[in-house]
Formats: structure tokens, C-alpha cells, sequence
């Protein structure tokens, strides 16, 4: 994307900024992929599985460094 519109858009009356921000903020709202309020089956499948996936991760990680700080403290007993 050029620029150098941005610079353009600053030199515009204050009424035609506005009217601008307005037309945006609507192409942005409606080509946004938010159409409904819910997920359909297979949207939901995806994000659990994902989500699952994540903690079950998150959970691997928190144990490995459990395991090594565990291990640098019995050998800074020593």
C-alpha cells in the first residue's frame, strides 16, 4: 500500500477525516469474518483441539522446568 495516502489523508478538512474513518471502520466490519455470534461443529472441534493441545503443552513445559530447577537446586545444595 502506498504511503504516501496516510500523508493525504492528514491534509483533508476535519468533516471529510470523519466521513473517511466512518467508510473504513464499515469495509473493515463487514469483510470481517465475525459474521455470527457462534461457532459451527467444526469451528469448535478445531479450537478445543487446538486449546488442548496448547495445555498439554503448556503443562509438558511447566514440567521440564520443574525437572531443572529441581535439579539446580540439589546441586547447588551440594
Amino acid at each position: 500500500m502506498d504511503k504516501n495516502i496516510f500523508g493525504e489523508v492528514d491534509n483533508l478538512p476535519e468533516e471529510d477525516k470523519k466521513r473517511m474513518t466512518t467508510m473504513v471502520e464499515q469495509l473493515q466490519t463487514r469483510d470481517s469474518s465475525f459474521y455470527r455470534s457462534s461457532l459451527n461443529k467444526p469451528e469448535e472441534t478445531c479450537v478445543l483441539r487446538c486449546a488442548g493441545k496448547y495445555l498439554r503443552f503448556s503443562s509438558h513445559v511447566g514440567v521440564k522446568f520443574s525437572d531443572i530447577n529441581q535439579g539446580a537446586s540439589t546441586t547447588d545444595k551440594q
